[in-house]
């Protein structure tokens, strides 16, 4: 059975609710992992079929824990997961678009697949208070993050990918 990786990184519980959603409806579909980015590494990515990652957006990049995650696994897997199937989903307080394209240039240089266009949840936090403070993720964007990881997940089983 195919196996999807799902990585996260979440200081506030935005991602973290993200990356839940999308491991629950995708274990209805095929095997799935959950992991925070602190604690995937190499063999993790390995041992996948496909992956689903997820973080914040600080500053306008991607979380320094998930970048820690890219950095640690970027040369042991080069070359050795060419082709494989990949979304994103960001977690933002404004736009998120420079996460996006930061994880999608280094999905390219691993040589991914992207399946769909990355999945941006506008928090609208511009305060330190707001930034701070643990996010609550509506349900319709929950839903929006079921889908995608339900899609992925069949995808994945049905060898579509």
């Amino acid at each position: 059975m195919a196996e999807l990786l799902i990585v996260y990184h979440s200081k506030t519980g935005g991602s973290r609710q993200m990356a839940e959603a999308a491991a629950e409806a995708a274990r209805e579909e095929t095997t799935t992992v959950l992991k925070t980015a602190d604690k995937a590494g190499p063999d993790d990515l390995l041992g996948a079929d496909g992956y689903l990652f997820c973080a914040p957006e600080n500053l306008a990049a991607i979380a320094g824990v998930m970048k820690d995650f890219y950095d640690r696994c970027y040369y042991p897997v080069l070359g050795r997961i060419e082709g494989r199937p990949y979304a994103q989903m960001v977690c933002a307080g404004s736009d998120g678009e420079n996460a996006a394209r930061q994880t999608a240039r280094i999905a390219t240089g691993w040589r991914l697949k992207e399946v769909q266009p990355p999945l941006i949840v506008c928090t609208h936090a511009q305060t330190p208070e707001q930034i701070l403070a643990e996010k609550t993720i509506p349900d319709e964007q929950l839903a929006l993050c079921r889908d995608l990881g339900r899609a992925l997940a069949a995808g994945l089983a049905m060898g579509v990918f």
